[in-house]
């Protein structure tokens, strides 16, 4: 996992918990987490995408000859 042992581990959990406060830790985990998922979902559906020309010519914003 990019070369990091537990001791690098261990600092970089200490500074964050320094920088965010134990309390926002949980609420910085899931805004990540909501995130992620969202990119995610949005990879696995690219063919939904509104702005593709696929989908204007179904809209009827465009003639198909």
């Amino acid at each position: 996992m990019f070369g990091l042992g537990l001791p690098e581990l261990g600092i970089v959990a200490l500074v964050a918990i320094l920088i965010f406060g134990p309390k926002k830790i949980p609420e910085v985990g899931t805004a990540l987490a909501k995130t992620l998922r969202g990119f995610k979902d949005e990879f696995k559906k690219p063919e939904e995408d509104s702005d593709s020309p696929e989908s204007e010519g179904e809209r009827g914003g465009g003639e198909k000859k």
